[in-house]
């Protein structure tokens, strides 16, 4: 559906009753790990809010707080709080010393009061756990949650980067204690990193979740800059993590050739390639919102018409001979590291 009053096309998150953009402002580049400039950051989220974007995503872990004061700053000088879908998430370590981390319900009930305070709100839209805890039962997490909601602090939960076996005990878990179940889930997935749709989308729509992708431009790889017989460009996150972007290495290669190969197939359809790669994850009926993360107004204005583009079988069927469905073309790439999987739990 479309917002008669934007430009934005809009759908339902979950069975929330929600209604939110298909794009979701995702805002990781505001404050000491992007944007420095306060003032210019807070220009593009209300360019943002006032293109039609009215889901808002960030973290307390986005530049330790920054961004999250960043975010209530733009939001109380819009006037708009009532309008945006607000969602910010807990988890990573903001300090240290033990117990400013996790699932745990201590640092739960601390960290929302933390977020609400930098946020300027009294309430969250959408509060999500960023990670899984491998050292906390997901009803202790749950439980916490729960009591939030109850609150009015917060008034719906969501995971982030869980696995298909995650996600079912979740919501089993919370059946079983009746507590608020996680409504939405947040993965990666772009044209590179396509390994959700074999088990996780599968699994989150069964659960009538709603599904909000992060990275679609696959880390800026399909933002047009990485193509075939020109130098590697150097951008802001490739100076942060440079290993990231080391040719030398088999994976990365592949992805830098896909980039290439999907590029070439923009140019051929006409449209720019950042506008390709987010049609088409929003192209699949299992992802609800697309989570862009802009520096820059300039990046801002090059994503907003992305959700308007209608791709039809041909172009889904060209991109599945580049990168095959279900498949992540760098394995690094998946999101989650499996600890399961470290030597340390693999031997005796």
């Amino acid at each position: 559906m479309m917002d008669s009053t934007t430009n934005q096309p809009t759908t339902f998150l979950g069975r929330t009753g929600v209604e939110v953009s298909r794009l979701c402002l995702g805002t990781m580049m505001f404050g000491d790990w992007g944007n420095k400039d306060h003032d210019d950051s807070i220009r593009v989220i209300h360019r943002a809010i006032d293109a039609g974007i009215n889901f808002i995503d960030t973290a307390d872990i986005y530049s330790f707080g920054e961004s999250e004061a960043i975010v209530g700053k733009a939001i109380a000088q819009s006037g708009k709080r009532d309008d945006i879908v607000l969602a910010t998430k807990f988890f990573n370590g903001m300090k240290q010393e033990p117990n400013y981390r996790g699932g745990s319900r201590r640092w739960i009930i601390r960290s929302v009061e933390d977020s609400l305070r930098r946020l300027g709100t009294d309430y969250i839209d959408l509060y999500q756990m960023h990670r899984p805890d491998e050292h906390t039962d997901i009803e202790e997490s749950l439980g916490a949650l729960d009591d939030l909601v109850r609150q009015g602090k917060v008034r719906y939960i969501g995971s982030s980067t869980f696995q298909p076996s995650q996600v079912v005990e979740a919501q089993w878990a919370a059946r079983e204690r009746r507590t608020e179940r996680f409504v939405t889930e947040q993965p990666p997935y772009s044209m590179l990193v396509r390994g959700i749709e074999a088990d996780l989308l599968p699994t989150t729509h069964r659960h009538d979740m709603g599904t909000l992708v992060w990275s679609p431009l696959a880390g800026g790889w399909l933002s047009g800059k990485f193509r075939a017989g020109q130098h590697l460009p150097t951008t802001h996150r490739s100076d942060r993590d440079p290993g990231r972007y080391d040719l030398t290495k088999p994976g990365i290669k592949a992805k830098f050739d896909a980039a290439d190969r999907l590029g070439a197939l923009a140019d051929d359809l006409g449209v720019p390639l950042v506008h390709l790669a987010i049609a088409f994850v929003l192209r699949h009926p299992g992802v609800t919102s697309a989570i862009i993360g802009p520096r820059t107004m300039e990046q801002l204005e090059s994503q907003l018409a992305a959700a308007s583009l209608e791709l039809d079988d041909a172009t889904l069927d060209a991109i599945d001979e580049i990168v095959p469905p279900g498949t992540n073309v760098n394995p690094d790439d998946a999101g989650f590291a499996n600890y399961w999987l470290s030597p340390g739990r693999r031997r005796r």
